[in-house]
């Protein structure tokens, strides 16, 4: 009785694993049976089975070991038994990339790909290819080509499949096979029709126009498989993204027509097609639309969660078009399924008015706890763009989201939730005390360092601003004697802001740092010492220059710059202002960052750091003739086109700023077939002052390659009004007539030509990086004493608001907005603008650009700087 209620309480947990303890030295010893003069199919069933078991655990086999049990495995192909044969088959395919000699299956595997047994052929066929090489591919061509028209489905499957895989390996020979993939194409059968046109666009999608033909010729015949149709869907709306024809074509007409298709697949592959088509239009968006909306009511769940979650990703960019299907997504609210009902909820929040919210986050409340927290972060992100959309709605948002933070959850969930709290904080003055007293709450019982480590760094940045600073503190202390050194030191930081922020909180600042001087972790003890020291001069200028701003450099190219210095130190004392600068992402770089990885701390390896954009074309530049002695890479300008896209010369140009000097990076690209081009360089013409020291050109610039050819220009001397400049550019080459087919020159001789380029513009921006100044009003106070200040006022008729004038000034000038003065506060006709930055060779720039708003903007501009000409530079050329 007592056995039989074991085996119950096993059926009950699932009857557990029976290959979970098993040892690969104990399978491998076990394979010497298949080389038994008598063949046990059922044993070597067993143990072929935990074979694969530990190879698909990831456990991994020495090459010797692999041969070895790869050579005993051929034994069985004596055995008739189809089961064991078929595990073979398996085994085969799973060691040809580890054992050796592999190959010398060939025979036998032919011999079951060409038999009558059609158990075997499907199968031999797959491991057949997976041990095959290049060379070998030949002698079994004929049989494959056969394979592939088989009226065996299976095997004409399995052949389609495998030669799929085989165009990585000859995909010349593959390209031989096309008449009987097109043949297959005509089958009856669902799944041979698909993996035939599957090969056939891997076969021609090298070749444009052969894919089109492909494509028109297949939507004007009635495919069976819906597999193949949905294919078809997809090749055509890559087509459609990379055209500029627009709904008026072919293909747009077929996407939209599977929209009436008899298959649920197709119509819903066809809907999400168009709603994701790069310049689909509301009135494009309607018939997709409504297939969605129409979804949403359907009894099948996967079909109700596939529209939903169509329509929420939809919602993003289209919110109006989705509007009307507000009431269908009010019924999934209450969806038994509750990740429809998530999908629903943050569609409405995205499309629903204002005056929803209140209704709407009510309704998440009753079931957000049930939901995973990957469904979490949805709702989160949903909530984010809510907030920036009704901006007026903080609190009820803000009280929501301090609420998800005390429920339980893992490092992602938390960390969007903060992050969201941190960017309506920075959106929206009015939420900053309500949203920094919900953060000093959550980290009281945050258990995820990196999210502590970055909630504090806030609290030091924001907390000194509030209209009660000492609030923040007893939080911030807390962490000093609650928490993990890596925390403790971040609090320490947090604190000595509040000390150089705050003079009436000085003296009660310095009490604690003298406190976390005991501390047992030396990071944090020097943290603390050297604060307190700072602290205790009572220098505003120290105060700015080594609590409260941040190093402005590139953390690696510091490493790199100290290591050079150290290996070939000079006469000189080591200049921080060769550093190169840490580029300030965009509001939108920082956003796909934090998309890509968040805050989140992997369980895996640690990830290598990020590396600039300056710092990778510094390493690029660095092996051009010359460039090396240029100094460090100081700014490298967004892509600047000179030609059309279209053009049978494609030009786009980069300037790389340095101190003294600018090089002109000009990416080519050939788009004529029958064209190899030679010798690819730029001719300039040069502004006044400007000097070209060096002409790099691209040897060769074949069919559909990017080149790249280089200009070395000196900054005109000791006249910096001129460094602001146009040149005239002509792109030269040498002409060599080829054949389209194999790109080769018909002769070794050719000729001279020119294609005319767009005039290129050195501007002020170019030669100007960003500056982030944390408190930006102490360094304008201090440099009085050291800046030159020259001031003008201008009058900017073109712009009729002010935050078209505050985009188009930031995005002239390259200066980095301080203090969130780059949002105008509605209803204002009079706006500050503070900006800064550092100009080429370590010069720095503050800006001040008081707007008022009549008929037109009126801007005064103040700058100050620590060169005059550059001050007298800014302007000039506003002016």
């Amino acid at each position: 009785m007592s056995s039989f209620k074991r085996d119950k309480k096993e059926e009950e947990d699932g009857g557990g694993n029976p290959f979970q303890n098993i040892e690969k030295t104990t399978v491998l010893q076990e394979a010497r049976v298949f080389n038994d003069t008598t063949v046990n199919p059922r044993k070597c069933t067993h143990i072929l089975t935990k074979l694969l078991y530990l190879l698909n655990q990831g456990e991994q086999l020495g090459t010797k070991e692999a041969t070895d049990a790869f050579f005993a495995m051929t034994k069985l192909f004596q055995s008739r038994d189809v089961i064991l044969r078929r595990m073979v088959y398996l085994g085969i395919k799973e060691l040809s990339s580890i054992a050796d000699d592999v190959i010398i299956v060939t025979s036998s595997l032919t011999k079951d790909m060409t038999g009558k047994e059609d158990l075997y052929r499907a199968a031999a066929i797959r491991a057949l290819c997976s041990i095959t090489d290049a060379t070998m591919l030949q002698t079994i061509e004929r049989y494959m080509k056969q394979a592939i028209v088989d009226r065996n489905s299976a095997v004409s499957s399995a052949a389609l499949v495998s030669s799929l895989h085989l165009t990585k390996l000859a995909p010349e020979v593959v390209k031989r096979w096309v008449n009987e993939a097109q043949e297959a194409v005509n089958s009856d059968n669902i799944m041979v029709q698909y993996h035939a046109l599957g090969l056939l666009y891997h076969i021609r999608k090298t070749d444009r126009l052969a894919v089109t033909k492909l494509v028109a010729k297949l939507t004007r015949i009635s495919l069976k498989s819906p597999y193949a149709v949905c294919m078809l869907i997809r090749i055509a709306a890559k087509l459609l993204d990379e055209e500029d024809t627009g709904a008026d074509s072919p293909l747009a007409d077929f996407i939209e027509s599977c929209l009436r298709h008899k298959s649920e697949m197709v119509v819903y592959e066809a809907a999400h097609a168009i709603v994701n088509l790069r310049r689909t239009t509301s009135r494009e968006l309607a018939p997709a639309i409504s297939v969605l909306q129409l979804f949403c009511g359907s009894p099948k769940p996967t079909l109700r969660f596939a529209a939903v979650r169509t329509l929420n990703q939809v919602a993003i960019s289209h919110p109006a078009a989705v509007t009307a299907c507000n009431l269908d997504l009010e019924n999934l609210i209450t969806d038994s399924n509750r990740s429809i009902a998530t999908l629903a909820i943050t569609t409405l929040l995205k499309t629903g008015a204002e005056s929803s919210v209140d209704r709407l986050m009510k309704q998440i409340a009753t079931f957000v706890s049930e939901i995973s927290d990957e469904f979490k972060v949805v709702v989160v992100q949903a909530i984010r763009a809510l907030a920036l959309k009704f901006p007026r709605k903080h609190s009820v948002l803000m009280n929501f989201l301090s609420a998800m933070l005390r429920d339980e959850g893992g490092l992602e969930y938390k960390a969007s939730i903060a992050d969201t709290i941190i960017t309506i904080i920075e959106d929206n003055p009015e939420a900053k005390e309500a949203g920094l007293a919900h953060l000093c709450e959550f980290i009281e019982d945050c258990e995820h360092t990196s999210l502590a480590v970055r909630i504090l760094h806030l609290l030091g940045k924001e907390g000194p601003r509030t209209k009660q600073p000492s609030r923040c503190i007893r939080f911030i202390y807390n962490r000093v004697i609650l928490e993990n050194p890596t925390v403790r030191a971040a609090a320490v930081s947090a604190m000595a802001q509040f000390g150089a922020t705050c003079p009436d909180l000085l003296e009660n600042i310095q009490v604690l740092l003298a406190r976390c001087q005991m501390d047992s972790d030396d990071e944090v003890r020097d943290r603390a010492t050297y604060y307190s020291s700072i602290l205790g001069q009572q220098d505003k200028g120290l105060y700015n220059n080594y609590i409260l701003e941040t190093l402005q450099v590139s953390i690696p190219a510091l490493e790199r710059s100290l290591k050079d210095y150290a290996l070939n130190p000079g006469d000189s004392p080591f200049d921080m202002k060769s550093v190169p600068i840490a580029v300030i992402p965009t509001r939108e770089e920082a956003e796909d960052k934090h998309k890509a990885d968040g805050m989140i701390i992997s369980s895996g390896p640690p990830k290598p750091p990020t590396v600039s954009r300056e710092e990778s074309f510094a390493e690029k530049l660095g092996h051009l003739p010359g460039v090396a002695d240029l100094g460090p890479l100081f700014k490298s300008s967004e892509v600047v086109e000179l030609t059309e896209s279209e053009t049978e010369y494609f030009v786009r140009c980069i300037k790389h700023c340095f101190t003294n000097h600018v090089v002109l990076q000009f990416d080519c690209l050939n788009t004529l077939s029958d064209q190899l081009l030679e010798d690819v360089r730029v001719q300039l013409d040069p502004s006044e002052g400007y000097t070209v020291l060096r002409e790099i050109a691209c040897p060769k610039l074949p069919y559909n390659e990017t080149g790249s050819a280089y200009v070395v220009l000196q900054f005109p001397e000791n006249d910096l009004p001129n460094s602001v400049g146009t040149f005239g550019a002509v792109l030269k080459f040498i002409v060599k007539d080829c054949d389209p087919n194999t790109g080769l020159p018909d002769t070794d001789e050719g000729y001279d030509d020119e294609y005319m380029l767009e005039d290129l513009e050195i501007t002020l921006g170019d030669q100007i990086q960003k500056i982030n100044k944390v408190n930006w009003g102490a360094a304008w106070d201090e440099a009085v004493a050291t800046c030159v200040e020259m001031e003008d006022t201008y009058s900017l008729s073109s712009m009729s608001t002010l935050e078209e004038a505050v985009k188009n000034i930031v995005q002239f000038l390259g200066l980095q907005p301080a203090e969130r003065t780059d949002k105008v506060p509605e209803g204002k006709t009079t706006h500050t603008l503070l900006l800064a930055g550092m100009f080429r060779g370590g010069i720095d720039i503050l800006v001040r650009a008081k707007l008022a708003l009549a008929d037109g903007v009126t801007m005064q501009l103040t700058v100050r700087s620590t060169d005059g000409d550059v001050a007298e530079l800014i302007t000039s050329t506003v002016g």
